[in-house]
């Protein structure tokens, strides 16, 4: 499966992974998302995050959100 990664506009730290490019299945109240890269099917996920969870997550809900931790610096 390619794996789209997508950013809220609504929440800058908040992520998600979804199959499609356009992200139509992605929560509306964080939106508008905003595509920032794509995984091809033979390659980990950035982040150090499980394929097989995102997945399976895709599989069942059409997407998977996560955060990313803020930094010192950030």
């Amino acid at each position: 499966m390619r794996i789209f990664i997508f950013q809220s506009q609504t929440n800058r730290e908040l992520r998600a992974f979804a199959s499609d490019p356009g992200g139509q299945q992605l929560p509306s109240k964080f939106g508008p998302w905003h595509a920032v890269g794509v995984v091809r099917p033979e390659k980990e996920l950035p982040f150090k995050l499980n394929r097989g969870v995102a997945e399976e997550a895709i599989t069942s809900n059409g997407f998977q959100l996560f955060r990313m931790k803020k930094t010192a610096a950030g």
